[in-house]
């Protein structure tokens, strides 16, 4: 298996015929139509498949960088929520030494561990956020155009009101993740590795101790540097996972409406499963849809870099695998 010599896209499966000019040089149209929106073969979440409409819209082109995250705080003045301490009302029990700014790092351990205990790599790390993504003593050089990191979804819904955007739904993101490719495992098909070639930045060997470095990463990658999908967007699976406006609910709901936002759940559903870390119940902080899996999946633990997949993540918490991009709406598009 080698890595991508370079980016290109693959082949667009519907029209991409634009309505007008991109709102900026970065985005590109996605047509919209209707879809079948999850998978029966995957993770128990991504069921039942379903048929969801979605009206066109822009996309950007590749997930919010370093770069364009630090001319956003250079503009606002903005402090993202890991630069702001904790509040101890909304951890009870938590040591007085973790209310302190920081963030959620991933560190690679010495060998296999029980892949049921999260905290065996993630660690909590005072100081770490977006300019120092590894904790003090890092910084963001040579890391310009990767991916922005440690963005909770406050700080994500800041950049793109900033930016005249917002963040696609969890069904504008699937729809835009497939490219055009109805039913693909995949953002670019079937087979993992077609021909040996390594198509997006995730985890080969065995998580979370060995990484074999086949797709040349070990951690996030320049944006760009695989190829695209059938619409012309990078990174739509790998790299880093990416927030999307939807609260989570363990499964598709199956009593929706369709609409150009995705599908609606019911809301005496939404009130009674609104969700909040099983793992961590004194902590009633709701959690979003994030999509497309990161540099941090593996088949072996987290086979997520796919468009059906789908995972939890509480709006208060960034992380070192935990960017987003952003969507314009061209105008609505129902199906009754």
């Amino acid at each position: 298996m080698t890595p991508p010599e370079k980016a290109t896209a693959l082949p667009a499966k519907h029209s991409t015929s634009a309505p007008g000019e991109p709102p900026d040089g970065n985005m590109l149209w996605i047509p919209g139509g209707t879809f079948h929106m999850g998978a029966e073969d995957g993770y128990p979440d991504e069921r039942p498949i379903h048929t969801v409409a979605v009206g066109g819209f822009w996309m950007d082109r590749y997930v919010v960088t370093n770069r364009q995250f630090q001319a956003f705080v250079a503009a606002t003045d903005y402090t993202t929520v890991a630069e702001r301490a904790p509040r101890a009302e909304d951890f009870p029990g938590a040591p007085p030494e973790n209310l302190v700014p920081g963030s959620t790092v991933f560190r690679r351990t010495r060998g296999p561990v029980n892949l049921r205990d999260y905290r065996n790599w993630w660690a909590w790390v005072p100081g770490a956020d977006w300019r120092r993504p590894h904790g003090p003593g890092s910084s963001l050089e040579g890391l310009e155009d990767h991916p922005v990191v440690h963005v909770a979804y406050e700080d994500a819904q800041a950049y793109a009101k900033w930016s005249g955007k917002k963040l696609p739904t969890e069904a504008e993101w699937e729809f835009a993740a497939r490219g055009g490719l109805e039913g693909a495992r995949f953002t670019w098909g079937d087979e993992d590795f077609p021909g040996g070639k390594a198509m997006a930045n995730t985890w080969q060997g065995e998580f979370p101790w060995e990484n074999l470095l086949v797709d040349g990463y070990e951690g996030t990658s320049p944006v760009g540097v695989f190829p695209a999908n059938g619409y012309g967007l990078y990174d739509m699976a790998g790299n880093v996972w990416e927030w999307t406006s939807d609260w989570y609910v363990f499964r598709h709901a199956e009593a929706t409406t369709r609409s150009c936002c995705g599908p609606a759940v019911n809301p005496r559903i939404l009130s009674e499963e609104k969700s909040y870390d099983p793992g961590q119940p004194q902590f009633r902080i709701p959690r979003k849809v994030v999509k497309g899996g990161s540099h941090l999946c593996a088949p072996n633990y987290c086979l997520r870099y796919r468009p059906a997949a789908r995972q939890p993540q509480m709006i208060d918490t960034g992380m070192t695998h935990l960017g987003f991009r952003c969507i314009v709406r061209q105008r609505a598009l129902s199906i009754v």
